[in-house]
């Protein structure tokens, strides 16, 4: 009985594999994303071109720092 109990609660976890062709996957997106509205509102490759880098490294370095201030929250840890 516990054993059935336990295998209904567990959480379902990924392999890290999944998570890393995930979140490539999400940045392309979100690179193709960028560089086709950054295009529509500037006609200019080159500048396309740099302010997608741009905002997805600052987007990168932004989601990284975030994740580094959760980490030390202790709220809603089991």
């Amino acid at each position: 009985m516990y054993n059935k109990v336990m295998k209904k609660r567990s959480v379902p976890r990924e392999t890290q594999e999944r998570s890393i062709v995930k979140s490539l996957i999400f940045r392309i997106i979100v690179i193709t994303s960028d560089t086709i509205v950054i295009y529509l509102l500037t006609h200019k490759v080159e500048l396309t071109v740099g302010l997608t880098i741009l905002t997805n490294l600052a987007s990168m370095t932004l989601y990284y720092l975030y994740e580094r201030v959760w980490s030390r929250i202790r709220w809603g840890r089991q």
